[in-house]
């Protein structure tokens, strides 16, 4: 085998530690694997080489191959696929197959280091032989080294073909300083690689726990439940748009992978506090709604009051005519009472004093006493200005960030997950300060929370499954995001990047129904600059 002098070994041995802690730094699986493969063929001098990994215990799986005097390169992040059928590591009969090298190195733990493979005996080479036939190619030198990992299982094998002299470029045998170089390069990618899949399989668990919090929610409640999924996929579609904008205040923001893997996580945890809400009120859908819709109570008591009049009339106390006019008019009260009990935008005036005047009315409950013909409870519900919740019912609702974020800030955050709580915990903030719950306002905010804030209000405005109201359409939903961005609701600068990337549309189209996607006249939505 070719010597290697002292200084080309001190030179490779400093390679060898760039490389470990390259390795060490790389986060992207097909990168890491990349790195280990053309790591392995620069400190040895080889022409080609495959890694391969051990998959479900019982096969080797090409993961990829180079060679440069091919010019091929499979796998990996060159976007080319390997077709190769994977090694299988036993035969049908569960006898070890020992006779193809990369195998045998994986389930022997033992480098096989071979001056030639067309002279090397124990070992069947046809794949080989039938390669170099097709490509003209000629494979001579074989070093295959299995990866072991830091406890001592081997997760896959690394392969090398073709040592070249550094001078004249003939291809000789592995050296013994090769092959421990390898070696050591080869643990040393093996613990970095197990690393990485031990980190991703901890993320994919952590996403997964979110996940089943989210379910919960869901299943507490169906009408919040999409909410939870649309939020965050909406809030990366508009901070991709950010990060790719040129012009404007917000060209120099940019986000990195794991920017955006904070921001995601974020987006996910958002609304977790609403765990904590109580469902009746989550899902209030009438303003008489808590367990049930108590405006059947309201009908029994007209009811109660139009056989009052009967009786009268019967007993000669009322007129016949002034009895069915006393009916007319309750009925008239019943049916402005149901519709009043749907929440709409904005109630009038008039229609509050008209609550009032009927709640005035006096009846006989089933005790015989009597009593107004709605509680107070029942006048306060039913007297709701906009929506269906009571000004208590909000404070229930909006305790829910606050729950949010007492739940986030006790987690223990990694460094690069650290700002998850303040992402999740101001989307319902506004720029002027009016927001809660800590009433921030748009300088105390970061880029990410504010971007959260414009993907929940816009989520809310288009939901089709609410139980209080139906989805508005893009010019609706907008016309009114318009109006925030001009009384200081959400972020200006944020609005204009949603309209000029078209980030709504985008957004429409995967999760809005169709009726809802209207064609919008851009020069008539509030706040909009053409």
């Amino acid at each position: 085998m070719p010597a290697v002098s002292v200084e080309e070994l001190f030179k490779r041995l400093e390679q060898l530690n760039a490389v470990g802690a390259a390795l060490s730094q790389e986060r992207d699986i097909n990168a890491l694997l990349d790195k280990i493969l053309n790591a392995a063929k620069h400190i040895t001098n080889a022409d080609g080489g495959t890694l391969y990994r051990i998959v479900d215990g019982d096969k080797l799986t090409f993961e990829i191959l180079l060679n440069d005097t091919l010019k091929i390169r499979l796998g990996g992040t060159s976007g080319n696929p390997i077709t190769f059928y994977p090694i299988k590591l036993y035969a049908e009969d569960g006898s070890p197959n020992r006779s193809m090298v990369a195998a045998y190195a994986a389930l022997t733990g033992d480098t096989v280091n071979i001056a030639d493979a067309y002279t090397a005996d124990g070992f069947d080479f046809t794949g080989t032989r039938a390669f170099d036939k097709k490509t003209g190619y000629r494979s001579t030198s074989f070093l295959t080294i299995p990866m072991r990992d830091h406890e001592n299982e081997i997760i896959g094998v690394l392969q090398l073909l073709n040592r070249k002299d550094p001078v004249d470029g003939a291809v000789t045998t592995f050296s013994d300083a090769d092959q421990r170089l390898a070696e050591s390069l080869a643990s040393q990618a093996a613990i970095a690689l197990t690393n990485r899949n031990l980190i991703l399989q901890l993320e994919q668990l952590f996403e997964s726990f979110i996940n089943v919090m989210n379910t919960a929610i869901d299943e507490k409640s169906p009408y919040t439940g999409g909410h939870c999924q649309r939020v965050p996929s909406l809030t990366m579609m508009l901070a991709e748009a950010v990060n790719q904008t040129t012009v404007g205040p917000l060209k120099d923001f940019t986000m990195t992978d794991r920017d955006r893997y904070e921001l995601k996580i974020a987006g996910l945890l958002h609304d977790c506090g609403k765990v904590t809400t109580p469902v009746h009120v989550v899902d209030k859908a009438t303003k008489m709604e808590t367990i049930f819709d108590r405006i059947h109570l309201v009908d029994t008591r007209f009811e109660v009051l139009k056989r009052d009049v009967e009786i009268a009339v019967l007993k000669g106390e009322m007129t016949q005519a002034d009895g069915d006019a006393r009916i007319i008019e309750m009925d008239a009260d019943r049916e402005f009472l149901r519709r009043a009990n749907v929440g709409g935008e904005f109630m009038k005036d008039d229609d509050i004093a008209r609550i009032k005047r009927i709640a005035a009315c006096r009846w006989r409950d089933v005790g015989g006493v009597e009593a107004n013909f709605l509680s107070e409870e029942e006048l306060t519900n039913m007297t709701i200005r906009a929506g269906t919740l009571t000004m208590a019912e909000r404070e229930v609702i909006n305790h829910h960030i606050v729950a949010t974020i007492k739940m986030l800030e006790a987690m223990p955050w990694p460094k690069h997950l650290k700002n998850v709580p303040e992402y999740a915990g101001g989307h319902h903030e506004r720029m002027d300060g009016k927001g809660y719950p800590k009433g921030l306002k748009r300088d105390e905010m970061s880029v990410q929370a504010r971007v959260m804030g414009i993907a929940d209000i816009f989520e809310a405005l288009t939901a089709r499954d609410r139980p209080y109201k139906k989805g508005k359409t893009l010019t609706e939903s907008l016309e009114i995001l318009g109006k925030f961005k001009l009384n200081g609701h959400v972020d200006p600068d944020l609005f204009d990047v949603f309209i000029r990337e078209k980030v709504y549309l985008k957004y429409a189209e995967q999760f809005m129904n169709l009726e809802q996607i209207d064609d919008v006249d851009l020069s008539r939505i509030p706040g909009v600059t053409l």
